[in-house]
């Protein structure tokens, strides 16, 4: 095949064009992926420290209604203040609005499989483009606090209390450091 000058100059401008077009994508990724993190952070910052409080002054009953209550409303509100889909899912969901899509089922399984494999639940996160969307999950692994209502052990309180609170619950019998679900956050491009 014979390409004069012409046709070399702008085969050459195509593949430079790719070339920062990936470049400018990878940054655009790295960008994405700094922010959904600091979501993240200032979710579990904001409910950790109402948890941790309300299981002291009230026991189980009243860091329920914190969970219950206040989780959905930090995610609401993160939503609205940062312009991303903010929410947390989990394969053993406690409600309805946990309950994950079908992209996010596939990231919490493959969450677990790899924690399987030796690698820690703070380590496990997935960022993603899917149509035009930036999709982040970074999994959430059970603490010792998480334990008085997602353990194996439970009280009978604590069982009475999810009964009341979440009658179809799935989100119990979890052990120290496992996966039990993810922040999940989407912000359309």
């Amino acid at each position: 095949m014979h390409l004069n000058k012409g046709k070399l100059f702008q085969l050459t401008l195509v593949g430079f064009g790719l070339i920062s077009s990936l470049s400018v994508q990878a940054n655009d990724m790295k960008s994405l992926k700094a922010e959904a993190k600091s979501i993240v952070q200032q979710f579990g910052g904001a409910l950790k420290p109402q948890l941790k409080k309300a299981l002291t002054e009230g026991g189980v009953k009243k860091a329920m209604k914190v969970c219950s209550i206040k989780a959905p409303e930090i995610a609401k509100e993160l939503s609205e203040k940062t312009h991303w889909k903010v929410k947390r899912v989990s394969l053993k969901a406690r409600n309805v609005n946990a309950e994950p899509d079908t992209w996010e089922r596939s990231v919490l399984m493959q969450f677990d499989k790899r924690q399987l494999l030796g690698e820690p639940a703070k380590k496990l996160a997935k960022a993603e483009i899917i149509n035009n969307e930036f999709r982040f999950l970074k999994a959430q692994g059970v603490a010792p606090l998480c334990l008085t209502c997602h353990g194996t052990d439970l009280s009978d309180e604590t069982k009475k209390l999810l009964n009341e609170y979440y009658p179809d619950d799935k989100a119990t019998g979890y052990s120290l450091g496992q996966v039990r679900g993810a922040f999940s956050l989407t912000k359309k491009l």
